[in-house]
């Protein structure tokens, strides 16, 4: 099993890096394997509605978010980390995520989500909520944890004095890991995993 791990921050090894290394080791600590994706500091493209990937199944835009969908269904949870930037996650992340669900909302189904932000003092949990949304609308499952997903500070050394905000990324990757080895045995059990209607798309109109 292989979880991906992605930094929206523009800072690799900064707080947003932090809190998802204590995820990952508590992940490491049950034999799972993770891959770190860091979208960079370079400019992320916006999704423009075109609808070429429903044909293609790629992206117009060759960048990140293509290497992902080649490599997605590797992946069996994903844990998205942003820094808050004015109670919301960083643009960039928000950019690359539109396109990347709007390119694979349907592959993503079944596959366990989990957002976790970093913020210096306030606008958490709308960021946590913003980045939950993904996971919601594509059949994901949502994994808790102990509290919101969130760490403070304005610098890496400051997240690391945040004992609650480390303890709730440590129960993050404990639950994590629980329900990935609980639909492991599910399958290998013979647990049908569910089977969904065809999505019938309204817009309000008569």
């Amino acid at each position: 099993m292989k979880i991906l791990m992605i930094n929206g921050s523009p800072h690799e090894h900064g707080c947003t890096g932090t809190a998802l290394s204590e995820v990952e080791r508590v992940l490491a600590s049950h034999q799972l394997e993770t891959e770190r994706l860091w979208l960079g500091t370079q400019p992320m493209a916006g999704c423009i509605a075109c609808r070429k990937c429903a044909t293609t199944g790629q992206c117009i835009f060759d960048d990140a978010v293509n290497r992902v969908l080649d490599e997605l269904d590797e992946y069996d949870a994903l844990v998205i980390g942003s820094p808050v930037y004015y109670a919301g996650p960083a643009g960039q992340l928000c950019a690359f995520l539109d396109r990347l669900f709007f390119c694979a909302g349907g592959r993503m189904a079944g596959k366990f989500g989990a957002a976790v932000v970093s913020c210096r003092r306030g606008g958490a949990s709308a960021a946590f909520e913003r980045l939950n949304k993904y996971f919601t609308i594509s059949h994901m499952p949502v994994v808790p944890s102990q509290y919101w997903n969130q760490v403070h500070g304005s610098v890496p050394a400051d997240v690391m004095q945040d004992a609650e905000g480390l303890q709730t990324m440590r129960s993050l990757g404990e639950n994590l890991a629980w329900l990935l080895r609980c639909r492991e045995a599910g399958d290998r059990g013979g647990v049908s995993r569910p089977v969904y209607e065809p999505t019938i798309p309204t817009n309000f109109i008569r």
